[in-house]
């Protein structure tokens, strides 16, 4: 087991990790940029050192800075949160090439999965159910225009790099494809400096629904089950649970075997989530995201897990604590992202904090890295915190999540909580009855300005 690892990232999931970590025993290493020598995960680890200034390319995102601040405290291993380099394959590999172990997947299974089109095509051949499209890149609007006619419209073209939401445009009819096809593109290039996109078929109601896989490198991989992420605004996620309300025990455990056994093959290493579009009972993969998830806690919730922990363990070299009979649903469980941000217009409100108290009592977790009179850094992320509530079923959790909002005091700056407050309040919500676009138009015709 290792001595001692670096965590190369900052805020709540930088915390999240050196909790792991002393529970385990091991002495941690906090990486900081200027802006944050006074931020918590600073304070809580054991050492820490300052990588550069504020911009990320010049401190979170320097390889040489993260690689030279783990030569000189001595750590063995590198654990990348979420975000910044976690899903760096070149990155990877130069830590193995120093003799550092990455706390995460191999830097050949993050360049498949990194590649829309490769994944793609490695899922399908690995017989993970796919949403038609083409057969790789597509070159041209006339070929692009072939295709929406192959497969009927409405199409989605997505930037082959892509992610987040960027480089990714719908095109309705066949009018509307060169517009589309060239915006995406371009967005493509200025995200990702890579123009190529490829294209889908655009599914009209879905739910944005992921697998949490887990393996050990060797050949040994499980499925915690899935996670529902569909009430969504720009494609980022803003309130996911954890067991899906549209999902029953039967496709949970046929398109978890699925998921388990492809990364089984490939002898995929730590955690993983496959995303999928579900509709009308069919589960569409999208892509695959190879690091811990923003929303891993509710999975760790209904499932008493800890996800970390099991990183750090396989990392090490050491078998997993469980296996598939082991893992048994217990409750349900929602996340939702607080970020400091002003509505409606959801604009970024960095800023000092005046007062902070986190929500507590049974069932309640909040992951934050806040406290009164830090200062929020303009430079960053706005997720400032993650509220996670467990109960025995969805209702009581619907309840314990409006006790806890109320509780949770965030004075100085404009959060998101307002926006919980009145989701809480609609029958939807309640009842799961929603899909991908149901935030959008919600947010139109509810928080214009």
């Amino acid at each position: 087991m290792f001595d001692k690892i670096l965590i190369a990232n900052r805020g709540e999931i930088a915390l999240r990790v050196i909790r792991a970590a002393r529970e385990m025993g091991i002495a941690t290493v906090a990486v900081h940029s200027t802006a944050d020598s006074d931020a918590m995960h600073v304070r809580m680890a054991d050492e820490s050192v300052c990588i550069g200034p504020p911009p990320s390319p010049q401190s979170y995102l320097s390889v040489p800075a993260i690689i030279s601040a783990c030569e000189i405290t001595g750590a063995q291993a590198i654990h990348p949160g979420y975000g910044f380099l976690s899903e760096n394959a070149e990155f990877v590999q130069i830590v193995e090439d120093h003799g550092i172990t990455f706390i995460g997947p191999t830097a050949e299974h993050i360049r498949v999965m990194g590649d829309k089109i490769t994944a793609k095509d490695t899922m399908k051949a690995l017989g993970v159910p796919c949403v038609p499209g083409s057969d790789g890149g597509v070159p041209d609007v006339a070929a692009a225009k072939r295709i929406g006619e192959e497969f009927g419209y409405p199409v989605i073209i997505k930037a082959t790099a892509g992610g987040g939401g960027r480089g990714m445009k719908v095109a309705m009819n066949a009018n509307e494809m060169e517009s589309a096809f060239m915006t995406a593109r371009a967005e493509g290039k200025a995200a990702f400096g890579n123009d190529e996109v490829y294209i889908e078929k655009y599914l009209t109601t879905p739910r944005h629904i992921e697998i949490q896989v887990f393996g050990d490198g060797k050949g040994k991989a499980v499925h915690l089950g899935e996670r529902d992420c569909s009430l969504q605004r720009r494609h980022q996620k803003v309130f996911e649970e954890a067991p899906g309300p549209s999902i029953t025990p039967e496709e949970r455990a046929r398109i978890g075997k699925v998921c388990a056994d492809a990364v089984a093959k490939i002898n995929y290493i730590g955690a993983g989530t496959i995303e999928f579009l579900y509709e009308n009972g069919e589960f569409y993969f999208i892509e695959m995201n190879t690091r811990l998830q923003v929303e891993h806690p509710v999975t760790e919730g209904i499932f008493g897990v800890d996800l970390v922990r099991e990183q750090i363990l396989v990392a090490a070299g050491e078998p997993m604590s469980f296996g598939q009979d082991d893992l048994v649903i217990n409750g349900h469980a929602i996340e939702v992202r607080i970020n400091a941000e002003k509505l409606p217009n959801f604009s970024p409100c960095p800023g000092k904090i005046t007062a902070y108290h986190a929500p507590g009592g049974l069932g309640v977790r909040m992951d934050s890295a806040l406290y009164d009179g830090y200062s929020i850094p303009p430079y960053y992320d706005s997720l400032i915190g993650k509220l996670i509530v467990q109960g025995r079923d969805r209702d009581e959790a619907l309840a314990r999540l409006s006790r806890a909002l109320g509780e949770l005091i965030v004075d100085g700056i404009d959060t998101t909580v307002p926006l919980f407050h009145k989701l809480l309040q609609e029958p939807d919500i309640h009842s799961g009855d929603y899909n991908i676009h149901w935030l959008e138009r919600w947010l139109a015709e509810n928080m214009a300005d």
